[in-house]
């Protein structure tokens, strides 16, 4: 299996959030993204954390993004280089909207609207608060990713009732296999 790095969002991702149970499931094949504050997010540190993390993968990872961290992930794919096998960008929060972020998301604006340089898929729910339906598939389609709409669905998070997540894991092992 490829490596799976695990990007948490904005306040971290709980012990029952699909992206922590995913990394338990996966064991040494995961690996997280810590970040130094998790509530009030500096953008420079947080993509040196995530760069640093996947410099340190063996082989091409799969990148597991949620909420903030798919601007971060679209962010940091416009500043490097870096081989990534694929990722899979759930709930991304619209930074660029002052109706559906807080302030201290707006550090990451503008949203890099720049097609990613590797396969992607950006899954949305139809009720996310912090994103526009049509606008996470504005993301998806700018970013050349496959738009997975799951209906009504909240923020795809503890909160909106998903533990272990087994459709979102089909889509993650669909991009281990691509």
């Amino acid at each position: 299996m490829l490596p799976v790095v695990i990007v948490p969002g904005l306040g971290n991702s709980g012990p029952q959030h699909w992206q922590r149970l995913w990394q338990a499931e996966l064991g040494g094949d995961a690996h997280a993204v810590e970040q130094a504050d998790w509530d009030q997010p500096d953008f420079t540190d947080w993509l040196a954390r995530l760069d640093m993390v996947v410099a340190a993968m063996p082989s091409p990872p799969v990148l597991a993004a949620h909420s903030l961290s798919c601007a971060l992930v679209a962010h940091w794919a416009t500043r490097q280089a870096r081989p990534i096998a694929g990722a899979l960008l759930v709930a991304p929060a619209d930074v660029d909207s002052d109706t559906h972020t807080p302030p201290e998301t707006h550090g990451f604006r503008p949203m890099p609207l720049s097609p990613l340089p590797f396969p992607s898929i950006v899954v949305a729910s139809s009720d996310d608060p912090f994103v526009a339906r049509d606008r996470a598939a504005d993301f998806a389609r700018h970013w050349g990713s496959r738009f997975v709409d799951i209906g009504p669905a909240g923020h795809i998070n503890t909160d909106a009732g998903f533990g272990a997540w087994p459709l979102g894991r089909l889509l993650l092992d669909e991009l281990c296999l691509i």
